[in-house]
């Protein structure tokens, strides 16, 4: 694969403006770097050669002609095959869907292309978005850039996959229970799930949903702002997107010195793997070197946070895609399809009352945050799973009786105001990537954000990042 990854989103539009490079350069660079990726990964539906040099050679007009250009002039961004855009195959991970090929982009990709981003292609994700594994019966299985025997995660394992084995400096992606934040961790990259309603949600059936974000897969903090920048904003198209204009400017901090932090290694119930663990507490002393102050916390949330989160997602799954079964029941995912079925049971009163369960988790959290600046916790409680295992393989409470579960990003959906970033904290001694989340104040996406790229520096120089900066071996 080619040695040489991007580099930053902001850094490569000012090359191409200033005339120190060219879009088509640039362009052409991460084209080289999909195929490659693609061909190891599978991490890609549809490569857009033509289309994306055709949109180099445009970028390259404007800067010739002194027309005006936007922020993102000429970078290169991959986009989830959840996500609509116009004129491309657009699937979904399923054969359910057919050949469609919409007439016209997300919103969040129209804000993307006027910010001068150029897409490059359509990255995997598991059918409908139901997995933290990235496997479809339609596009099959992708692959971690760590190791190609381990999964990257789900469900935007494509772009997680292609931001680290550095085709692009950021990916488009969706997060209803950890869809960014998983792969991230996964990947050794940054995830960031904004709150509920900064980038206004356009691709579901229902306005309403309150678990779903977009948010981006980055190879640095700074890199996730510059996305949040472009996308970030109200819109009519989505009736509850946020009245809130996005500064970047209030993502820039003075360090850790003097912050607070809550942490809590298990959430209260979760199974974590000792590496995981190992890695995140060495992550919370490096933050206590550069002046934070870092608490350790108890949460008494259960099990009952994870299940109910998942009945939410078998309601989301039947009530959007649960007419497909009767067509393509057997072409379809058997996990997917029991979830489905499992959501066609559930009744209204019972779905109802798991909104009970969000209140208590946030009167329990609440008082956490209060006099803090956010709370930490891992990402996945696992280092990244054999391609071979499912989520079902993550379902049952170990021998001392805690939940054996993959990820612990799901019960921030259920809080869904509450912004959550994932960071890599560093390596696991198999050469694995760990996450450590980030969960914030309600709507405090720009904190969250700083607080983030602070602590990159100083994990940083800790020397705890230093392998995961570099990438994965081969990119």
């Amino acid at each position: 694969m080619p040695d040489t990854p991007p580099s930053s989103a902001r850094a490569i539009a000012a090359d191409i403006t200033a005339g120190r490079t060219s879009a088509r350069e640039v362009i052409t660079g991460a084209l080289d770097r999909a195929h490659a990726a693609q061909a190891r990964l599978n991490c890609f539906t549809l490569i857009l050669d033509d289309e994306a040099l055709a949109a180099a050679a445009a970028a390259d007009e404007a800067v010739a002609a002194g027309r005006p250009f936007g922020p993102l002039h000429g970078v290169p961004v991959a986009i989830k095959d959840l996500t609509p855009t116009g004129g491309h195959l657009t699937t979904l991970g399923s054969h359910s869907t057919g050949d469609w090929v919409p007439d016209r982009s997300a919103l969040v990709v129209r804000r993307l292309e006027a910010a001068g981003a150029i897409v490059i292609g359509k990255t995997t994700t598991p059918e409908f978005a139901h997995s933290s594994f990235t496997y479809s019966p339609r596009w099959g299985v992708t692959r971690n850039p760590w190791d190609p025997e381990r999964t990257p995660g789900g469900s935007s394992g494509g772009s997680g996959a292609a931001v680290a084995a550095g085709v692009v400096p950021f990916a488009e992606g969706t997060d209803m229970g950890g869809s960014v934040r998983i792969p991230a961790a996964f990947c050794g990259v940054v995830g960031f799930k904004p709150s509920l309603g900064r980038i206004p949600m356009t691709i579901l059936p229902s306005q309403f949903d309150d678990i779903s974000h977009f948010g981006p897969l980055a190879r640095c903090v700074n890199d996730a702002v510059a996305f949040l920048a472009a996308t970030a904003g109200p819109s009519d198209e989505d009736i509850n997107s946020l009245p809130l204009p996005f500064d970047a400017a209030a993502t820039r901090i003075d360090g850790l010195a003097g912050r607070r932090f809550g942490l809590s290694l298990d959430l209260g119930y979760y199974a974590v793997d000792p590496a995981v663990e190992a890695a995140v507490l060495a992550a919370a002393e490096a933050l206590r070197r550069a002046g934070a102050v870092v608490e350790e916390v108890r949460l008494p949330w259960t099990r009952a946070v994870s299940d109910r989160w998942l009945d939410l997602w078998c309601v989301f799954m039947a009530a959007f895609h649960g007419h497909r079964l009767a067509e393509y029941r057997d072409r379809m995912d058997p996990i997917l399809v029991g979830l489905i079925d499992r959501g066609l049971t559930l009744g209204a009163a019972e779905v109802k009352r798991i909104e009970i369960l969000r209140s208590a988790m946030w009167d329990e959290l609440a008082p956490i945050l209060a006099g803090r600046d956010a709370l930490l916790c891992p990402t996945c409680a696992v280092p990244p799973p054999p391609v071979t295992l499912t989520d079902d393989d993550f379902a049952a409470d170990d021998p001392d009786g805690r939940y054996g579960g993959l990820d612990m990003t799901a019960p921030f959906n259920l809080l869904s105001p509450c912004p959550a970033l994932s960071l890599p904290a560093g390596l696991t001694p198999q050469g694995l990537p760990v996450g450590l989340q980030i969960v914030g104040h309600r709507f405090a996406d720009e904190a969250v954000l700083g607080l983030g790229r602070a602590m990159e520096a100083a994990l940083l120089e800790a020397g705890l990042t230093e392998a995961v900066r570099r990438g994965p071996p081969g990119t």
